[in-house]
């Protein structure tokens, strides 16, 4: 039995394509392209979308983030940021994250001003508090610098 695909309604597909036509989906080829792709996603997130203006974000999501990996390098954050956005992002204050680990209270507060890091035994009790990996407590060390003074990695990637 031959099944046909599901017709699309014109109005979807009028939409669809009128979003296309907007922002053609292509892969980004720049940070100029890279922000106008940011704006439209922007838009559609404040819009109510209907499933073809809900795939074409996807897609142009998936653009952005293909662009990102490839060109955009976020330096990792200190310990001290981590813990403070989490705790901001989840109301959650010093004492409460203090009685609901076991941490002291002192502890915490020594890290929230950078003076001293959790331990690996805390790091792995704060990230499962806040249901994120460990990783995001641990800074990577500085890229390698080449002979013109540029990280390494982001050399090769410019020349590559």
């Amino acid at each position: 039995m031959k099944t046909k695909a599901a017709a699309v309604p014109p109005a979807e597909k009028d939409q669809y394509l009128d979003l296309v036509k907007e922002f053609r989906l292509v892969p980004i080829r720049d940070d100029a392209h890279l922000d106008a792709a940011i704006a439209m996603l922007d838009r559609l997130l404040s819009m109510e979308l209907d499933d073809e203006a809900q795939g074409y974000l996807d897609v142009l999501t998936d653009l952005v983030e293909a662009y990102e990996d490839e060109h955009v390098i976020i330096p990792p954050a200190p310990e001290a940021d981590v813990l403070r956005l989490l705790m901001h992002s989840n109301k959650v204050s010093q004492i409460k994250l203090s009685k609901q680990l076991g941490i002291a209270q002192s502890t915490i507060s020594d890290v929230l001003r950078g003076v001293r890091s959790l331990t690996k035994d805390q790091v792995v009790l704060v990230a499962k508090f806040f249901h994120v990996g460990p990783g995001v407590f641990l800074a990577r060390p500085p890229a390698p610098l080449d002979s013109s003074g540029q990280a390494a990695d982001e050399h090769a990637k410019s020349t590559g």
